[in-house]
């Protein structure tokens, strides 16, 4: 797969590719390429976030109750062949894996819900209290059989948008919030400049410590740190030149959009940056 070209530096803005406009399906999924086919394919997992998501909580137990069409939809993702997602442009193939990432966390918990796991090492209701959920649990998409750690690690990642990372939802409270709607080409650049902003306006993810002269920055930053730095280390202040190239990743994200008082702390270079640690409770709506 070929990736994404550079990003275009501006504070941090990425260009994103016009799209014809989705028409009706007319033909079947295997012989489209075209935008109605990944229009048509999204469209019900989109009304499906609409239904079952709110400010990234997931109502499991209703999507469990009542799961014969998003079912459907994760059939629809392993319908897709190799050959079809590659005559597709690069945002439409990132749109798609990401849907697919994202559908298969949900499609994983509701397998498995309510979850009542006896590991210390997890919060019960964690996704991480399915053994292999991550690594080992399989699913047919672009088709091969794939982990959601391969989707994360050996396909988003090659897209060179390290803004693709965030848009993993890991049916947790403490990563990025899912969206209430699916992710679109048309629609990638300003869905994932919406991700970034969330990076600022929630202490789970990035919080200015000023008063203890700290960045404490989300574990997710290190697990995935060669896909950050790489994308992003050389799009930091010459002010960080001496800091790590996750330090300098993690900054070229952030200051854009932080208030002018945080931004010039920062820039006193004085900070010392700090994981926190990750909250793996399921971010479940259910019953509150």
């Amino acid at each position: 797969m070929t990736s994404v070209g550079p990003p275009v530096v501006a504070g941090l803005v990425w260009l994103s590719v016009l799209s014809a406009p989705a028409v009706a399906l007319v033909r079947p999924l295997e012989q489209q390429s075209g935008p109605s086919a990944v229009e048509g394919l999204h469209r019900p997992f989109d009304d499906i976030l609409d239904l079952y998501v709110r400010d990234g909580l997931v109502y499991y137990l209703a999507l469990r109750n009542e799961r014969a069409r998003f079912d459907r939809y994760v059939q629809s993702l392993g319908d897709v062949s190799a050959g079809t997602l590659s005559s597709w442009p690069r945002e439409r193939q990132l749109a798609y894996w990401i849907n697919a990432y994202n559908a298969f966390v949900l499609r994983t918990v509701i397998d498995h819900y309510p979850i009542r796991g006896k590991s210390a090492e997890y919060p019960a209701n964690s996704l991480r209290q399915v053994p292999g959920a991550f690594e080992r649990r399989t699913f047919r998409a672009g088709g091969r059989s794939v982990t959601l750690d391969a989707i994360e690690q050996d396909v988003v990642a090659t897209f060179n948008d390290p803004r693709a990372l965030l848009a993993l939802s890991r049916g947790a409270q403490g990563g990025p919030r899912l969206k209430s709607e699916a992710f679109t080409a048309e629609r990638l650049d300003a869905q994932l400049e919406t991700m970034q902003s969330e990076l600022v306006t929630r202490r789970e993810l990035v919080f200015v410590d000023i008063a203890n002269e700290r960045l404490s920055v989300n574990p997710l930053f290190s697990w995935r740190e060669e896909a950050f730095a790489n994308g992003l280390a050389q799009h930091a202040a010459d002010v960080y030149a001496t800091r790590s190239p996750l330090e300098r990743a993690v900054l070229a994200l952030i200051e854009p959009l932080l208030v002018p008082n945080e931004r010039e702390y920062l820039r006193n270079n004085t900070f010392r940056m700090a994981f926190h640690d990750f909250d793996w409770r399921l971010n479940d709506l259910t019953g509150r």
